[in-house]
């Protein structure tokens, strides 16, 4: 039987911690939350996530710092930002960096699985 995918939600909102992981299990994946990129970063899950789910304004770091963290350190994991500030043009600069998308809180559904279905393209 082949394993879900892991998808980690990092943010420091313990509301979206806790309901997001729900709606993507609904949709088959698997899922690991954390509170802050430190606590990410620092856990067995990095290598084996297959797409990040990343809060762009957090404490200490960042969404956008922990993405260049990752890639300083050669993970090459989708990544769709989730904000609830910023403007278009906050938005397109955050485009600019590399991520699979990035969603104004709150977003819809069909919102999140089109950002997914970008992530995991089929070949």
């Amino acid at each position: 039987m082949e394993q879900p995918v892991l998808i980690a939600v990092v943010d420091d909102d313990e509301s979206v911690r806790e309901s997001l992981p729900d709606l993507l299990r609904e949709f088959g994946f698997a899922v690991e939350a954390f509170s802050s990129a430190p606590a990410f970063l620092a856990s067995p899950h990095v290598a084996g996530t297959r797409c990040l789910i990343l809060d762009v304004a957090m404490p200490g770091m960042s969404g956008p710092e922990m993405h260049a963290t990752l890639q300083l350190r050669g993970h090459a994991i989708p990544v769709i930002f989730i904000t609830a500030h910023g403007d278009t043009g906050d938005r397109l600069k955050l485009m600019r960096t590399g991520v699979v998308d990035c969603l104004m809180k709150p977003f819809s559904e069909a919102q999140l699985l089109k950002a997914l279905s970008a992530a995991f393209p089929v070949d």
